[in-house]
């Protein structure tokens, strides 16, 4: 119950936004984190977008996105696993395209068979051609598939908008380990278990479109009934197979602020511990 009270808590922020699902003004950010306090402004692109991620009439999870980069900055999803398979559909987001009353992720073919041009879906958004036959890079899905607890849930991770070219080393090595193992080790106990998984933009772009991030960065807030009880991180450096430490929040909201210049970086509200 506490778990669906919390899901209810996130899908009433994006329906307070006025029944949209994507927003181009920071001061309107959906609050979907723990006390309703979403990272501070030091992660935020010059050309943002805020997105609500629906798909089959549900929302999943919360994405902060880079239109100009065509990647995510982060994406915030409550931590709930369970059995099922991969989704084999690929979407985007229609509403980066422009006025539309497309309130859900599509694939690009419903898109094109509907009115749209594929210049009029790539302008702001990656599509499936820019990860086709990329060298030594994954999709890296920054709210992975497998910490949905249910196939529509597990869908909708699969969308351009939460995916990142991802070193193929790292995604299939360390990165898998941590996903499935570590999350699960460290979350036993927790009632509820927040996450915001990133991306620091790199120098690199992928096919001249898609940056390929510099780093990939984990955070998570674990409580037991409404009291946050221990918080973690980590980070990775998006060039191999490196492997990583377990870090306090505070260690990872410190190595993310000199990887953004300085500014200060809060990804969770206060109480969650560093």
């Amino acid at each position: 119950m506490l778990r669906l009270l919390l899901l209810l808590q996130v899908l009433a922020s994006c329906l307070w936004l006025g029944h949209s699902e994507v927003v181009n003004s920071f001061a309107s950010y959906p609050k979907f984190s723990y006390r309703n306090t979403a990272p501070d402004n030091a992660l935020e692109p010059a050309n943002p977008a805020w997105i609500c991620q629906r798909y089959n009439n549900q929302y999943h999870f919360a994405t902060l996105y880079d239109k100009t980069r065509r990647i995510p900055v982060y994406s915030a999803y409550i931590y709930q696993p369970g059995p099922g398979n991969r989704s084999k559909s690929q979407f985007v987001e229609p509403q980066l395209i422009g006025n539309n009353n497309l309130k859900e992720m599509e694939t690009e073919q419903t898109l094109l068979q509907n009115g749209f041009t594929m210049e009029d879906i790539k302008q702001n958004q990656a599509v499936l051609e820019d990860y086709d036959n990329l060298i030594g890079l994954d999709h890296g899905h920054l709210s992975p598939s497998g910490h949905q607890k249910s196939y529509i849930n597990k869908a909708a991770t699969f969308t351009l908008t939460n995916i990142v070219p991802q070193d193929t080393s790292l995604n299939k090595g360390a990165w898998n380990i941590y996903e499935f193992r570590t999350m699960a080790t460290e979350s036993q106990g927790c009632t509820t278990t927040y996450v915001i998984t990133g991306a620091v933009p790199g120098n690199t772009m992928a096919k001249n479109r898609v940056n390929v991030p510099s780093h990939i960065w984990s955070a998570a807030c674990c409580l037991v009934g409404t009291t946050p009880v221990k918080a973690w991180g980590v980070i990775a450096e998006n060039n191999g197979n490196h492997k990583f430490p377990l870090l306090t929040l505070g260690q990872l909201e410190s190595d993310l602020t000199k990887l953004y210049g300085g500014n200060p970086v809060t990804l969770f509200d206060s109480a969650c511990p560093r």
